[in-house]
């Protein structure tokens, strides 16, 4: 039998037995206490398997106060619709445990959906997708929705931005209230979003942008090349943000280190304060005012047991009001950095050795160029 209890805002489940208004749920692993005592929404992108009101559940179990999940296979298109009872169940269970599916839920689009593909069955493919979602989005009540901008696949990168743009206006058009939320990307091959100014191009041809947020990740920004890794460094890029995109228009942080070095251009996610990143930047928006209330949801690397996202919610609760001198800091800042060390070492030798490659065959290209210059 679980005995839930609620005491300073702290919210914990007992292993066991979980007896709830939408009946019995067995939970066998590690519970962690749900802290909602301060005003951050940490969370994780947990599993949805064997039906979406299981999201909750699993989000509960790890102490999360916000959650991601995949509405349907993020690698089939097709997926049968939800039955009435899980659509209810999932609303019932939200009420319960005090999630709030407008604003602490952040549902994410399926990897294959890309909007601004030049291929005309390909788009009109992604965009039957995307509205499906949109569409479950509004049947549960949620009232976010976040998907990577897609790619141009090698063809005129402006026009993928306005196939983009009109996409997200005609998609806005078919649904009543869920917010687009764009994702920021870590800028391999032909991907649309790695820069602020392709999310601006893209926002400025909305014409609702009521209904159009984004979400930065920390990993993706930091492989992008915005190297966040310090106070002053984060102030400089959310003020680009703001510059740029719009301080309204931050919905959401992915939180995530990086296995790839700043500017690597890879998409590689690292557990908290083990990869490039290092651990102050998760220490830096534990302590910001700005990103109290909106969802900060973890894809770090999980294999089989998500305990470990429950652990890192509670490293990062743990971190609010920690100064960078502070002693425990430096010792969990030093801890993480040499479990993470190897895998470091051997992704900074790929990337020296890609950087090697890219310099030869530009000063290869250089003097070609120089030649052709000479025969004319």
């Amino acid at each position: 039998m679980v005995v839930k209890m609620n005491v300073g805002g702290v919210y914990t489940l007992l292993a066991g037995m979980c007896i709830t208004s939408c009946g019995l749920v067995k939970k066998e692993t590690v519970q962690f206490a749900r802290n909602t005592s301060h005003n951050f929404k940490f969370g994780a992108h947990v599993a949805a398997a064997g039906g979406i009101s299981n999201a909750i559940l699993n989000a509960l179990r790890i102490g999360a106060n916000s959650f991601a999940f995949f509405l349907k296979s993020p690698r089939k298109w097709d997926a049968p619709q939800y039955p009435d009872a899980e659509v209810a169940k999932f609303k019932a269970l939200c009420a319960e445990h005090k999630y709030d599916p407008m604003t602490d839920i952040l549902p994410h689009g399926q990897y294959m959906i890309n909007l601004g593909n030049p291929e005309p069955e390909k788009e009109a493919k992604s965009y039957e997708s995307f509205v499906d979602e949109l569409k479950r989005c509004e049947q549960l009540g949620v009232g976010m929705y976040n998907f990577h901008p897609g790619s141009s696949v090698g063809s005129d990168h402006k026009e993928s931005l306005v196939r983009l743009a009109k996409n997200i206006n005609n998609a806005i058009a078919e649904t009543s209230f869920v917010k687009l939320v764009i994702e920021n990307m870590a800028g391999q091959g032909s991907i649309i979003g790695a820069t602020l100014e392709d999310i601006r191009d893209v926002i400025e041809m909305v014409d609702n942008k009521e209904r159009v947020g984004v979400c930065i990740d920390t990993c993706h920004s930091y492989a992008a090349g915005f190297d966040i890794t310090t106070e002053e460094k984060l102030a400089e890029f959310l003020q680009s943000f703001d510059d740029l995109i719009g301080a309204k228009y931050l919905c959401a942080i992915h939180l995530n280190d990086s296995k790839a070095p700043c500017g690597g251009n890879r998409d590689l996610h690292q557990s908290l304060g083990q990869g490039f990143i290092g651990l102050e930047l998760f220490r830096l928006i534990a302590n910001s005012k700005r990103l109290e209330g909106i969802p900060i949801v973890l894809e770090t690397p999980m294999d089989k047991d998500d305990s470990v996202w429950g652990e890192e919610i509670k490293l990062l609760e743990s971190l609010i009001g920690k100064q960078k001198d502070d002693a425990e800091f430096v010792e969990r800042t030093a801890h993480f950095s040499k479990l993470g060390q190897k895998e470091r070492e051997e992704h900074m030798k790929k990337f020296s050795k890609k950087q090697e490659v890219k310099a030869k065959r530009g000063a290869k290209t250089d003097i070609i160029s120089q030649l052709t210059k000479k025969r004319k």
